[in-house]
C-alpha cells in the first residue's frame, strides 16, 4: 500500500499544474454500502437484473415495473454517506487547485455522495438520484435541460403511496404537464449528450486538455470509461487505475490494485494533505 501510494502521489505532483482528470464507477461508493453493477460481486444490479429493464422503452411500455425495479435496486442510495475515498478526491482537488492546477471529477454513479464530501468540478454523465424529469421530450421540466429535485413537495408522499399500492395511478407525475416523472438518469438506450445535465461537453472539452487520467472502482464498461481511457492513450498521457480488479488488457495503464478507500487517503498522507 505505501509503494502503490508513493506512486500515486508522484503521478499526482508530476502534472504540476495540467489538469487532472478523475473517473469514477460504483467501486467508489460501495465503502458506502451502495451496490456494485457489474463484475463478479454476486449483489451487482446488471448481475440480478437483465439490462433491458434499465431502459427508456422499459419505462414506457411498464412504467409500474420500471419503478418497482428502480426504488428496489436503489433503495437506500439517497441516504448514504460519503466514504474516504469521496473524502479524499474531494482533498485532492483542493490540494490541486490551490497550487494553480485544474481538476474535473467525473463520476458514472448518480448518488450524491461526491459533492456530500466537498467536490466542487465534479460532472455525473449518468445523472442524479436526487432529481426527477417528465418523461415527455420538450417538456420545461424534461429534456433536453429540464428536472426537478426529489425533496419537491409531494413526490415522497408519491413514492410512499406507489410502495403500498403500485398502479399507473399511484405513479408521480410531472406538476406542468402531468405526464408521467421518471429518474433523472441515463439509461442503456439513451445517449449522453441528451441532457444538459450530463455535461458530456464538458467531459469532451477537458479531454482536450488532459494531463492525467485516474480511473477509480470502475469496470471500464461504459462509454465515458473508454472515451477517456482512448484519448489519454492515444496523446501518450499516464493512466492509473485504482481497482482491486485488473484493469482491462492494454498497455500503459497503470494499476494499483487496491480499494479507493484505502489508496486515496494514503496518497494523500504522502501528498502531505488531509481530507
Amino acid at each position: 500500500m505505501e509503494t502503490d501510494a508513493r506512486a500515486l502521489a508522484d503521478r499526482l505532483r508530476g502534472v504540476g499544474d495540467g489538469l487532472i482528470v478523475v473517473v469514477t464507477g460504483a467501486g467508489v461508493s460501495a465503502a458506502s454500502g451502495l451496490p456494485l453493477f457489474r463484475g463478479t460481486d454476486p449483489d451487482a444490479i446488471w448481475n440480478r437484473d437483465v439490462t433491458e429493464i434499465g431502459t427508456r422503452q422499459a419505462f414506457l411500455r411498464d412504467p409500474v415495473g420500471w419503478w418497482q425495479w428502480f426504488l428496489r435496486s436503489f433503495n437506500g442510495l439517497l441516504d448514504a454517506r460519503p466514504n474516504a475515498a469521496h473524502r479524499a478526491l474531494a482533498a485532492l482537488e483542493a490540494w490541486h487547485t490551490a497550487h494553480g492546477g485544474d481538476f474535473l471529477l467525473v463520476t458514472q454513479n448518480i448518488d450524491t455522495l461526491h459533492e456530500q464530501a466537498g467536490s466542487n468540478n465534479l460532472v455525473k454523465v449518468h445523472g442524479t438520484a436526487d432529481r426527477l424529469r417528465c418523461s415527455r421530450q420538450g417538456c420545461p421540466l424534461g429534456a433536453p435541460t429540464g428536472s426537478l429535485p426529489m425533496n419537491e413537495a409531494g413526490f415522497a408522499e408519491y413514492f410512499a403511496a406507489f410502495r403500498r399500492a403500485p398502479t399507473r395511478g399511484t405513479l408521480p407525475r410531472c406538476p406542468r404537464c402531468g405526464a408521467l416523472l421518471r429518474a433523472h438518469a441515463l439509461l442503456f438506450d439513451e445517449y449522453y449528450d441528451e441532457h444538459a445535465d450530463y455535461g458530456f461537453d464538458r467531459v469532451r472539452a477537458a479531454l482536450e486538455r488532459m494531463a492525467l487520467a485516474v480511473f477509480a472502482g470502475t469496470s471500464f464498461s461504459v462509454g465515458v470509461t473508454d472515451l477517456v481511457l482512448r484519448e489519454a492513450l492515444g496523446w501518450g498521457l499516464p493512466v492509473v487505475s485504482i481497482d482491486p480488479a485488473p484493469p482491462p488488457p492494454v498497455a500503459g495503464i497503470t494499476a494499483l490494485r487496491a480499494t479507493a478507500e484505502e489508496l486515496l487517503p494514503a496518497a494523500c498522507r504522502e501528498l502531505g494533505i488531509g481530507e
